[in-house]
C-alpha cells in the first residue's frame, strides 16, 4: 500500500499525458475529418493509398536503416581513437558540443550550410572549389557575337569566322554579353592588333561601350578585352595552329594559320560549376540525414566511449601478445565486448529517428518538403493548418505508435536479461 502511494502521482501524470492521448488518438482515428461520422478504417486505407504518405513511410524506412548505423558506427570509431590520442577529451568534447544545439537551430545552420549558392552555402563552396582545382571553368560563359559580326555559331557552342583569314590583315573577333561586373579582376582595355606579314594577328574583345557609343565591330578606347581567350585556326576540318589572347585580347599565330578559319572553341564558353543541389528532390533526404548524424554521433561516442572504459584491458593485451593486429583486436575482441551499448545506443536512435520533424521541416525548402517527408512531419501537416484532417492525422500517430512499438520490445527485452544476469 505504501508503494502504490509513492506511485499513484506518477501513475495519474502518466495516465493523462500518455495513456489517455494514446487511447483518444487511436478513437479518433475511426472518424472524418469534423469528428461526427464514423468512417472505420477509411482512414488507414487512405494511409496506404496516398502517395506522399507512402514516400514518407519511404523516407522514414531509409532513415531508420541510415542515420542510427551511420552515427554508431562513426561514434565507434570516434571513441576508440580518441582513446589513443592525448588530446582526445577535447576532441570528445568538440564532437559532442552539436547536442547542446536545439534541432531548429541546427536546421538552420544547414539550411545555410546546404545553400546552393556557393558565396552562401560551405557545402557547395568546398565542392566548387575542388572541382574547379581540376576542371576550371571560362571567365566568359555568356559570350556570343554581336549583330553583323565576323563570327558565326557552329555545333557545339563554338564559333568561327564566316571568311578565311590572311597574313597582315589583323583580325576583328568582337563579342558580347558579358556583363561589366563579371568581368575578372584586373580585366584590361582592348588593344589594337598590330600588322604583320608573316603572322596572323587580331583582337578578341567585349565590343561594348559603357553609356552607349562606340563602333560596332570596331575597337574603341573603353572597350575590355577578352584575356585568356582560346583561339584556334582551322583548315579542312583540322586545327593548324592555336593561340590565347594576351592581356589586352590580342592574339598571335604564325603563317600556318593564313587562309584558315578562326575558330573561338566551346571551352572559352562553358559555364561556371554551380555545385551540386544538396536540397535538390534528389539528395535532401541524404542531406537532412547528414545533418542528423553531425548531432547525434557525438552522443553515440559517449556512451560508446563509457561502455569502451569497461573492457578488460587485459584480453586486448593478451590479443596483442598472441601475434592479433588492431585491426583483428577491434574486430573479434572489442567490437563483440561492446555488444551490449552498440545494442542500447542503436535502438535508442531508431526510436529517436521515428520522430524526427524539426530538421526535416526546417532544412527542406517548401518544394521540396514532398520528397523530404517523412511520418511525423505528416503527421503535422496532416493534422494541423487551413486544410487539417484530425481523423487522418490521428491514424498517421496510431500507425507512427505501432512502428515504435515493436522496437521498444526489443528494448525492454534486453533490460529484462540484463536484470536477470
Amino acid at each position: 500500500m505504501i508503494a502504490a502511494a509513492f506511485l499513484l502521482p506518477a501513475l495519474v501524470l502518466l495516465g493523462a499525458l500518455v495513456v489517455h492521448p494514446i487511447g483518444y488518438s487511436v478513437y479518433r482515428s475511426f472518424f472524418d475529418r469534423s469528428g461526427d461520422a464514423f468512417v472505420g478504417g477509411a482512414n488507414y486505407r487512405e494511409i496506404l493509398g496516398d502517395d506522399t504518405i507512402r514516400t514518407a513511410l519511404t523516407n522514414t524506412a531509409v532513415w531508420v536503416v541510415l542515420a542510427p548505423t551511420t552515427a554508431t558506427a562513426l561514434g565507434l570509431i570516434f571513441a576508440v581513437l580518441t582513446e589513443r590520442v592525448r588530446w582526445g577529451t577535447a576532441f570528445k568534447l568538440i564532437v559532442f558540443m552539436p547536442m547542446a544545439i536545439s534541432m531548429l537551430a541546427a536546421g538552420i545552420i544547414f539550411r545555410l550550410v546546404y545553400d546552393h549558392d556557393p558565396g552562401k552555402g560551405v557545402a557547395n563552396a568546398v565542392w566548387v572549389g575542388v572541382h574547379d582545382t581540376f576542371a576550371e571553368s571560362s571567365a566568359f560563359p555568356r559570350a556570343r557575337p554581336g549583330r553583323d559580326s565576323p563570327l558565326e555559331p557552329v555545333a557545339g557552342g563554338a564559333f568561327v569566322t564566316r571568311d578565311p583569314v590572311r597574313a597582315g590583315v589583323p583580325v576583328l573577333l568582337p563579342l558580347v554579353g558579358v556583363a561589366p561586373e563579371d568581368l575578372p579582376e584586373g580585366t584590361r582595355t582592348a588593344g589594337a592588333a598590330g600588322s604583320d606579314p608573316l603572322k596572323v594577328t587580331g583582337t578578341v574583345w567585349q565590343d561594348f561601350t559603357r553609356g552607349g557609343g562606340g563602333t560596332t565591330n570596331g575597337v574603341d578606347p573603353t572597350e575590355s578585352a577578352f584575356a585568356g581567350m582560346r583561339v584556334e585556326a582551322v583548315k579542312d576540318g583540322e586545327v593548324v595552329e592555336s593561340a590565347t589572347t594576351r592581356a589586352d585580347g590580342v592574339f598571335l599565330m604564325s603563317a600556318k594559320a593564313d587562309g584558315a578559319r578562326l575558330r573561338l572553341p566551346a571551352e572559352n564558353f562553358r559555364e561556371a560549376y554551380a555545385g551540386v543541389r544538396w536540397l535538390g528532390p534528389t539528395l535532401v533526404t541524404p542531406a537532412v540525414i547528414g545533418a542528423y548524424v553531425w548531432m547525434w554521433a557525438g552522443f553515440a561516442m559517449v556512451l560508446i566511449g563509457a561502455g569502451l572504459a569497461s573492457v578488460p584491458r587485459e584480453l586486448l593485451e593478451a590479443a596483442r601478445v598472441d601475434g592479433a593486429s588492431e585491426w583483428q583486436v577491434f574486430r573479434r575482441i572489442t567490437v563483440p565486448l561492446l555488444g551490449p551499448v552498440l545494442v542500447v545506443v542503436l535502438v535508442t536512435l531508431v526510436i529517436n529517428v521515428m520522430k524526427v520533424f524539426d530538421l526535416v521541416f526546417v532544412i527542406a525548402p517548401g518544394a521540396v518538403q514532398d520528397d523530404a517527408n517523412v511520418l511525423a512531419l505528416q503527421l503535422y501537416r496532416t493534422s494541423f493548418g487551413t486544410d487539417a484532417d484530425p481523423g487522418l492525422g490521428s491514424a498517421i500517430a496510431v500507425l507512427l505508435l505501432v512502428l515504435v512499438v515493436p522496437v521498444m520490445l526489443v528494448n525492454i527485452r534486453r533490460l529484462r536479461k540484463e536484470g536477470s544476469r
